[in-house]
């Protein structure tokens, strides 16, 4: 048995979560519960890993072994029941780097790219810094959780080169079903637009639901689909930059290597290869046992929120650590939701505004944490909200 409910003092080791507070929120004293990565120990088995390669003297230029590799490949067969072949693993320092060469690979300035909002935010900035064109496919909430309109994603198709697909997706916490990835990837196949199935979260699926990697629904959409995934959120090891681009088809696996190649980003960071072997070979069982503790988490957030407050309520989660909360019954604006929280609840969460269209009336929380946390911010949000 893993311990979660141990509290790790994170302050002063060069963490954005903890260490940024004053920064991001104008005070350091909040409870920080908008970062996404855990406040969960990083299990024994990576750190050990790490430890016995950082006792020899040298850290040199280093690629990447078959173990690695291998040690992918086997996960995601055993995990989500995908055959992947080594050729098709190309690698990249994160996810948002990833989205980045892919519109640089294969768009071209003022081509038009899907977003499904309100949605991880870096995929706008992907978008708009590089000289193309945001199209919202606006998500619909209704009785407590999101649905894609298909309608509108049909008529918009008709402009777009490319979709940023994020399954699950964050902030929502929706893990799509197979139905809802086919029809979406069916109207990309009619539109050839290319997918950029944003999979992180992967593997962090709450009991009853199931993740479906967009490339395994057909061969046809396997083919023009990009899927990029990590340990980073499965494992914690957010800090060590190392990420996974899973392409079949070849001429898109090309364009996207060439793209590495022009930026010379294709290298690996030793240690960050070194822990994703690591958690991928030895860590089913701590993931398990993680995912039963957040469940409980979850599980202690909604019955509070949903039967307890009038004001607040959290939308079905399904997959990810990231709550979604809806506090648009409080009849505040958003500057004055934020503000409250800052300052009077001391509770440090993720703007809704900032994940676009949608997230106007939310706040994400972060709930990979011990049990006193959420205990602790169900308090404050008490204390200020209800």
């Amino acid at each position: 048995m893993y311990s979660f409910d141990k509290i790790v003092d994170r302050d002063r080791t060069s963490n954005v979560k903890y260490d940024m507070r004053n920064s991001y929120f104008g005070k350091s004293d909040l409870l920080p519960m908008w970062v996404a990565d855990m406040d969960f120990e990083t299990p024994y088995f990576i750190r050990e890993a790490v430890i016995e390669r950082a006792k020899h003297p040298i850290y040199g230029y280093s690629f990447r072994t078959e173990d690695y590799y291998q040690s992918i490949i086997k996960w995601v067969k055993k995990r989500h029941n995908w055959n992947i072949e080594r050729d098709w693993i190309l690698s990249s320092p994160g996810i948002v780097p990833a989205l980045n060469f892919a519109v640089h690979a294969y768009t071209n300035p003022g081509d038009g790219i899907i977003v499904q909002p309100p949605v991880y935010f870096p995929f706008f900035n992907a978008i708009k810094n590089n000289g193309r064109k945001i199209i919202y496919n606006q998500l619909v909430y209704n009785e407590g959780t999101y649905n894609i309109d298909f309608e509108d994603l049909n008529k918009k198709a008709k402009e777009a080169k490319m979709l940023f697909l994020c399954s699950p997706h964050n902030p929502v916490s929706r893990c799509w079903t197979k139905d809802e990835l086919r029809e979406l990837a069916n109207i990309c196949l009619k539109n050839e637009i290319i997918i950029i199935s944003d999979e992180i979260h992967n593997d962090l699926i709450l009991p009853g639901f199931k993740h479906y990697p967009t490339a395994t629904l057909s061969k046809e959409i396997a083919d023009l689909t990009v899927t990029c995934i990590a340990p980073s959120k499965t494992f914690n090891l957010a800090g060590l930059a190392t990420s996974s681009v899973i392409i079949e088809n070849e001429n898109l696996r090309k364009k996207f290597n060439d793209k590495l190649e022009e930026f010379h980003i294709s290298g690996i960071n030793l240690f960050g290869m070194i822990a994703s072997e690591a958690g991928y070979t030895y860590g089913e069982k701590w993931l398990d046992e993680m995912l039963h503790y957040l469940q409980q988490n979850y599980d202690l957030l909604e019955s509070t929120l949903n039967n307890e407050f009038e004001t607040l309520s959290l939308v079905k989660p399904e997959a990810t650590y990231l709550a979604w909360i809806d506090f648009r019954k409080t009849g505040l604006s958003d500057d004055q939701i934020k503000n409250r929280l800052i300052n009077k609840a001391e509770l440090g969460l993720s703007h809704g505004p900032i994940f676009g269209p949608g997230g106007e009336g939310f706040q994400r929380m972060n709930i990979a944490a011990p049990r006193l946390f959420i205990h602790e911010a169900i308090g404050r949000l008490r204390d200020y909200f209800d």
